[in-house]
């Protein structure tokens, strides 16, 4: 069965002086500012479009660790994963960089390794960025 999630953007005014709310549609969990100076500046308080996109490809990456891992028998107690995404003003979203580290039982660093980078390569997000390099580091705790 497909899912389509929603999100809303309302912007008032111009690109550098304007500014906007984005929502979460279907769930209605959250409402997020949104301004140009966020974006290209950082300000705290105020999101941006990586910011949210990160958001996207640290839990969806998660999720595919998670499934990987539990699908050859390595249940993980814990994965925690960051996604910094780089924008830049004119040239847009340069990458993503996924920080990750794990709680598996029983599993060796290489054959983390070799999940972590599969899950990279496979998470729908991932494949959705596909026209941004996305580099990885990854770790047992």
């Amino acid at each position: 069965m497909a899912v389509t999630s929603e999100s809303t953007t309302v912007w008032t005014g111009t690109l550098a002086g304007g500014s906007g709310t984005t929502k979460l549609d279907s769930s209605g969990v959250a409402q997020f500012p949104v301004n140009w100076k966020a974006r290209s500046e950082g300000e705290a308080g105020t999101t941006n479009p990586e910011e949210l996109l990160g958001a996207a490809h640290s839990s969806c990456y998660s999720m595919a660790l998670a499934h990987a891992l539990t699908g050859a028998g390595h249940a993980p107690e814990s994965i925690q994963t960051t996604a910094a995404v780089t924008f830049e003003a004119g040239r847009g979203v340069l990458g993503s960089h996924l920080l990750v580290s794990a709680r598996v039982p029983g599993l060796t660093e290489a054959e983390f390794e070799a999940f972590a980078e599969d899950a990279k390569a496979n998470c729908p997000i991932s494949k959705a960025l596909a026209g941004i390099p996305i580099t990885i580091e990854a770790e047992l705790a």
